[in-house]
């Protein structure tokens, strides 16, 4: 699934992204298996359901975020630092902070790694264009030596950027 998403940032504006059954058949076409887009248009469709909870009210200044105890065994330390660290850039705000934790936890797997949540924070801020600093777009794209599963590189920055 992740790797549908990799695709989708190369190939598409989030805008002109196709109907769900238009992009099915795309994807197939692409060589993705069906389990896979599956998977992955169920999951976009859940981040189209979270623009509607982007208008909550804003967190107050100096607010921490404080993570339940499924949160913090599926999210580790290095994941919930990397979102602090965003938040601290003001790379996120508070509402995109919380679309990205829940997408994350969206993910059938029981642990997210580094590099999961970096594609996460990406479909994020590229289904609501979102503006990010070019060198927090870096970090975003540095991939974790543990997790070789995200290759998204300079396609991804090329179109993030432009």
């Amino acid at each position: 699934m992740i790797d549908i998403l990799v695709y989708l940032f190369e190939n598409y504006l989030p805008d002109a992204c196709p109907e769900p059954a238009v992009l099915a058949r795309k994807l197939s076409a692409a060589g993705f298996g069906n389990a896979d887009i599956s998977a992955a248009l169920s999951w976009l469709d859940g981040l189209a359901g979270e623009e509607s909870g982007r208008c909550r009210s804003p967190a107050n200044a100096g607010a921490v975020r404080i993570y339940d105890e499924e949160e913090q065994e599926r999210l580790p330390v290095a994941c919930r630092g990397f979102i602090a660290f965003l938040e601290q850039h003001d790379a996120v705000d508070a509402p995109l902070r919380e679309a990205i934790i829940e997408r994350a936890m969206a993910l059938p797997d029981e642990q997210i790694s580094l590099d999961r949540l970096k594609v996460i924070v990406l479909a994020v801020v590229w289904r609501y264009r979102h503006e990010v600093d070019a060198l927090i777009l870096e970090e975003l794209l540095a991939e974790d030596s543990d997790d070789e599963d995200f290759g998204a590189g300079d396609d991804v920055a090329r179109i993030l950027l432009n």
